[in-house]
C-alpha cells in the first residue's frame, strides 16, 4: 500500500488514533484479511482503543495487502518488522491462511521456534484462537485464551516491565499469567478462558468511523455478550458463556458518544433481542435522531415497536435465521422456534411492509433428513405467500461443527450430500424468484479440517499459502502427509481433541451430554451450565 493510498484512508477515517513512537511499546494490530471486513469486526476496534489507552504503548492496525507488497499499517505506514509486537485478531478459519506469508512478507520468520530476540513478539486472540489454538500454535509466541479487556492489561504488565523489551522474557511472564497460552512452555493444566464479567466496565464501541466498511459511518455498539439460549451448533452461545448484557444507562452514554459524531448507531451482540431493555433503548435512540440497526433477532422476539423503529431507521433488510427446516430438527439442535412462530414473525414483516428478507438455513446438521429438507422448501413457500412483493435472499450453509460446542466430535456430512441438498433446494425455489445463495461445501470442508485441527496443520498452511486453492491446499495437505478425513470424521490420534489444552468453562461431559440429548430431541433449559 503506497503513501497515497494511506492518506486516502485515513482522509476517510474519523476516529483514528495517531501517537508518537517514542518511548512506548509499537504493537502491529493484524487483522489477516481486507481493511472493508476487518474495519466491520468490533474485536479489532476493540483491541485498538484498549491498547491506545495505555499511555505507554501505541498500537497501529495493519490489514491484509490488496496487492504483492508488505503489509504496512494504517497509521504510519510502517511495515510489520519495525514494531515489537505483532497481534493477529483472528474471527475466521480461512483467515488462517494469510498468518505465514504476512509474517515472511516482512522478514518475520513464521514459526515461533525460527524466532530470536530480533524479531517482534508474535502473539493472536480472537474467537477461533479461544475454541482451538492447535492449528496455529506452531505460528504464535503467545495465544489469548478469553475476552480481552482482561487479557490486555497483563499483557502490557509484561510488555512494560523492562527495556528493551527481551521476547524470551515476555513469554515467560505471560506462561504464568491466566489466560496465556505460551506454545514453548510446558503445561500441567489446560489454560483456563479468561471474562469480562461486569461488561458496564467496558465499553466494546467502534473506535474509528469510515465508509469503506460493511457498516458505513455506523457507530457500533455491544449490547450483551454471549447468549442464554444455548443452541447446540452455535460457537458463541458457549465459547462467550454465561450471558452478560450491560445496563440501560451505559448503552445510553455510550450512545451519546457515538451519536456526536453520526446518526447511525449499531447494535452489536449474539442475542441483542434477549436484552430486557432492548425496546426501551431503540425508543429513546430514535427520540435523539438515531438511525437504528440489530445485528441479529430472534424470530421469537421480534415486536411490532421494534421492526417499525428498524423500518423508520431506513432498514430495508430484516434477517430471520430458522436454521432448519423442520420444528423436530430444531428441536434436536435447541433452536427452539415452532413454524407458528416463523409465521407470526413473518405476517409482522408484511404489515410493516418490510422491502427485502434475509433467511439462513444450515444443510447437514446432526439427524438431518431429506424430509427436513423439504420442509426449508416448504417454509420458503409460505414465507413467499405472505411476502409476495419483498425480495427474499436464501443463504444455504453447510453445517460446520466447531470445537467447544455439543457437536464437537460430529462428522462433517459428505460433500455430495451437501451438494445434491442445495441444488434439490434451489432447483425447487427457482419459480417463486428467491435468490438463492450456497456456500461452497469444499471449502466449508476445509473450515471443518481447520476448526478442529491440530498442530500438524500449520506447515500444511504455511505451504498452501495467503491465496489458496483447493488444489494447493490438497497439495500442501499430500506434502505433509495429512489425512484431512480424520479431522472431518471427527477423529484425533488417542481419542482425545487436540482443543483439550485450553478449558472455555464448558466442560467435555457437559458437551457429550447435550450432544445425546440432540439425537433424542431433549429439550433443556437455556444456559443449563454457566
Amino acid at each position: 500500500m503506497s503513501a497515497h493510498v494511506f492518506e486516502r484512508v485515513r482522509a476517510r477515517e474519523k476516529g483514528t488514533i495517531i501517537k508518537p513512537w517514542g518511548g512506548r511499546v509499537p504493537v502491529a494490530l493484524v487483522y489477516p484479511n481486507s481493511y472493508y471486513l476487518g474495519m466491520s469486526n468490533l474485536g479489532v476496534h476493540t483491541i485498538y482503543g484498549l491498547l491506545n489507552s495505555f499511555p505507554q504503548m501505541v498500537c497501529e492496525r495493519v490489514f491484509l495487502p490488496q496487492d504483492e507488497r508488505p503489509a504496512m499499517s494504517i497509521e504510519s505506514g510502517r511495515p510489520l518488522d519495525d514494531f515489537a509486537v505483532i497481534a493477529f485478531s483472528i474471527s475466521y478459519e480461512l483467515d488462517y491462511f494469510a498468518i505465514a506469508p504476512l509474517l515472511e512478507a516482512a522478514g518475520v520468520p513464521p514459526f515461533s521456534a525460527q524466532r530470536d530476540e530480533s524479531h517482534p513478539l508474535v502473539i493472536a486472540g480472537g474467537p477461533c484462537v479461544m475454541a482451538n489454538p492447535m492449528p496455529i500454535a506452531p505460528f504464535f509466541d503467545a495465544l489469548a485464551i478469553g475476552e480481552g479487556e482482561v487479557l490486555v492489561p497483563p499483557l502490557v504488565q509484561a510488555l512494560t516491565r523492562g527495556t528493551p523489551l527481551y521476547r524470551e522474557a515476555v513469554m515467560n511472564e505471560l506462561a504464568l499469567a491466566p489466560g496465556w497460552l505460551v506454545p514453548s512452555a510446558p503445561r500441567e493444566a489446560p489454560v483456563v478462558r479468561q471474562m469480562a464479567r461486569d461488561l458496564d466496565s467496558f465499553a466494546t464501541t467502534s473506535v474509528v468511523l469510515t465508509p469503506d466498511t460493511e457498516f458505513a459511518d455506523t457507530f457500533l455498539m455491544e449490547v450483551a455478550r454471549g447468549c442464554a439460549r444455548g443452541c447446540r451448533f452455535c460457537l458463541a452461545g458457549f465459547l462467550f458463556r454465561p450471558y452478560r448484557r450491560r445496563s440501560l444507562d451505559v448503552l445510553k452514554a455510550q450512545a451519546e458518544a457515538g451519536l456526536a459524531h453520526t446518526r447511525r448507531i449499531g447494535l452489536m451482540g449474539a442475542a441483542v433481542a434477549d436484552h430486557p431493555q432492548l425496546e426501551a433503548l431503540v425508543t429513546w435512540l430514535r427520540q435523539q435522531g438515531a438511525r437504528v440497526s440489530i445485528s441479529s433477532l430472534r424470530l421469537d422476539a421480534l415486536t411490532d415497536e421494534l421492526v417499525s423503529a428498524l423500518v423508520a431507521s431506513g432498514g430495508h433488510s430484516i434477517t430471520l435465521a430458522p436454521e432448519a427446516g423442520s420444528e423436530r430438527l430444531r428441536r434436536a439442535i435447541h433452536k427452539s422456534i415452532t413454524d407458528a412462530q416463523i409465521a407470526a414473525a413473518t405476517e409482522m414483516l408484511a404489515r410493516h411492509r418490510v422491502p427485502q428478507v434475509k433467511l439462513y438455513f444450515m444443510i447437514g446438521l446432526p439427524t438431518e433428513t431429506e424430509e427436513d429438507m423439504q420442509g426449508i422448501v416448504r417454509l420458503v413457500q409460505e414465507i413467499r405467500g405472505k411476502l409476495p412483493k419483498a425480495r427474499i435472499n436464501l443463504q444455504l450453509s453447510p453445517f460446520v461443527p466447531k470445537a467447544g460446542t455439543p457437536f464437537e466430535r460430529w462428522p462433517i456430512a459428505p460433500m455430495a450430500l451437501f451438494q445434491a441438498r442445495q441444488a434439490a433446494i434451489s432447483h425447487a425455489l427457482r419459480p417463486l424468484g428467491i435468490s438463492v445463495q450456497k456456500e461452497s461445501p469444499e471449502w466449508s470442508a476445509v473450515q471443518g479440517v481447520l476448526a478442529r485441527g491440530d498442530e500438524r496443520l500449520a506447515r500444511v498452511l504455511a505451504r498452501t499459502g495467503a491465496k489458496p486453492t483447493l488444489a494447493t491446499w490438497q497439495r500442501a495437505l499430500e506434502a505433509e502427509g495429512v489425512d484431512p478425513g480424520m479431522y472431518l470424521r471427527g477423529e484425533w490420534p488417542g481419542g482425545q481433541p487436540p482443543w483439550r489444552a485450553v478449558d472455555t468453562g464448558v466442560s467435555p461431559d457437559f458437551l457429550a451430554r447435550e450432544a445425546a440429548r440432540a439425537v433424542e430431541w431433549q429439550e433443556v433449559p437455556d444456559v443449563a451450565e454457566p
